[in-house]
């Protein structure tokens, strides 16, 4: 354990071993629906996201937190590698991302158009032979890329390209390791974690702008590259929280591009490339509602670690630091809050699902269970093919954060499943949904067509509430508006 989990966790031992006795005697608030580790695992989970009691720390200093690496050992295989931006005269990405963001508006947005940068990524691997705490041989990036493509267990052509969660301001691929090692080796495939560009110091759609260039990248790499091309029928979008935000986001950006060109085409690095759709698109946990509207924000905190929310208060709670708030400034962490209900910040608000690869949701009872449902609904009823799996009193992300649960290694297993059979096996997928209990893993089949908590309608009102709520605290504390898009 580093000093940092040790100052993390010193102050909340004496709370930690009172929960275990209450918890002990039957007498903890969910102890007939979790075991002991995930209680304080919630418990302590929940303690960070709120402060502890502490005064907050400034975006910047929780960040960096989150972006120290940790180091590579056990059974991992990781490849670093940089995916090189194309010349601003030899690319249309930026035109394809900024004029689908405009077409897809239902009122006026503001939006700052920013240019394409080099983007870091992590090729993930399982390393079935190696022991709990060996690094990795002191070798190049290409060697050990090349060992990753040789490991025995890659025995499938599955490559899941994966955006990592933490709020779009938090995390790296370097933190979630071990949830891409675990996909690696559950899909017998290979992984491409992205380091994509963090806010507030880049606001959206920088992020959309990264995982388009990366996704071509893959089908078309550029000169240098690592890997050689990779068909899109090989690639299955994957992402957790936020991240699970990012991989909806470009897969409605995708099916925009299609919905508006029978063949669409962008111009990368010199030559008109096609861009075709990926085999499917998963997330775990996806955060779909940045205006964080839905009912299940407040109904399922029991379950959850997820701090509150409050439309009424957009900067206050965070102390001044040189990265926030922005500049020009804004009302949201990750974008304009002109943007709150538009399809490619929120995917909860997109309409169109016709036509996409399938699908794979899976939420617990936590605070962004309705947004999970209404999207995965919505699709289901628009032909798509979804699976679906919800996890009865499990909090967000619980699949990655509790790995010893007997549910989470079932949702890492599925996970993997999906992503293996929509590239070996896709006239096989159909869609399928399943609640599972959390004592004992029992499953009941459910209708993924109707397992939508809210109406759109009333998804509408709610986002468009929030998002008049957010606008009048972002006047109250008084910000000037951010500049029109540049």
């Amino acid at each position: 354990m580093d000093l940092a989990a040790v100052k993390l966790l010193a102050p909340q031992i004496p709370s930690l071993a009172n929960t275990a006795v209450w918890h002990t005697f039957g007498m903890t608030p969910n102890g007939d629906k979790w075991d002991l580790r995930t209680t304080l695992t919630v418990q302590v989970l929940r303690s960070f996201m709120t402060g502890g009691g502490k005064k907050p720390s400034s975006i910047g200093k929780v960040q960096a937190a989150t972006l120290k690496d940790p180091g590579v050992k056990g059974k991992t295989w990781v490849a670093k590698a940089t995916i090189p931006a194309p010349k601003e005269s030899e690319e249309g990405v930026r035109e394809a991302v900024f004029g689908a963001v405009d077409a897809m508006a239902e009122g006026q947005v503001q939006y700052t158009k920013p240019g394409l940068v080099d983007i870091g990524v992590e090729w993930t691997g399982y390393r079935s032979e190696a022991g709990a705490n060996e690094v990795m041989p002191n070798i190049s990036e290409e060697e050990r890329y090349a060992k990753l493509m040789a490991e025995p267990t890659r025995t499938s052509d599955t490559t899941v390209l994966y955006f990592h969660g933490g709020a779009y301001y938090l995390c790296d691929p370097a933190s979630h390791r071990a949830v891409t090692s675990r996909l690696a080796k559950e899909c017998n495939g290979r992984v491409c974690s992205v380091r994509y560009r963090l806010a507030p110091q880049t606001a959206f759609p920088a992020q959309l702008l990264d995982a388009l260039m990366v996704y071509l990248s893959l089908i078309h790499p550029p000169p240098g590259s690592l890997h050689t091309a990779i068909p899109a029928s090989h690639i299955v979008l994957g992402g957790d929280s936020a991240g699970g935000n990012l991989v909806f986001a470009l897969l409605q950006l995708l099916l925009q591009l299609h919905r508006t060109s029978s063949n669409p085409q962008i111009l990368f690095h010199g030559r008109k490339v096609d861009v075709p759709l990926p085999a499917g698109a998963s997330a775990n946990s996806g955060w779909f509602d940045i205006a964080r509207a839905m009912p299940s924000i407040a109904t399922n905190t029991k379950y959850d670690y997820l701090p509150p929310v409050n439309h009424d208060d957009t900067l206050s709670r965070f102390p001044a630091d040189n990265i926030w708030p922005a500049n020009p400034p804004r009302g949201d962490l990750f974008c304009d809050l002109s943007l709150l209900d538009h399809p490619l910040v929120s995917p909860l608000l997109a309409a169109d699902w016709s036509g996409s690869p399938p699908l794979w949701f899976v939420t617990g009872e936590e605070c962004l269970t309705d947004e999970d449902t209404v999207v995965a609904a919505r699709a289901a009823k628009q032909g798509v093919k979804v699976w679906w799996e919800q996890y009865e009193a499990m909090p967000h992300c619980f699949g990655m954060l509790i790995p010893t649960l007997a549910n989470s290694g079932r949702c890492m297993r599925s996970w993997g499943e999906f992503c293996r059979k929509v590239v070996e096996a896709p006239s096989e997928v159909q869609t399928k949904g399943v609640w599972i209990s959390a004592k004992g893993g029992v499953e009941k089949e459910v209708r993924v067509q109707d397992v939508a908590s809210v109406e759109d309608g009333e998804v509408r009102r709610l986002v468009k509430d929030a998002k008049e709520r957010r606008l009048r605290g972002w006047e109250k504390e008084g910000k000037g508006m951010p500049k029109p898009a540049l």
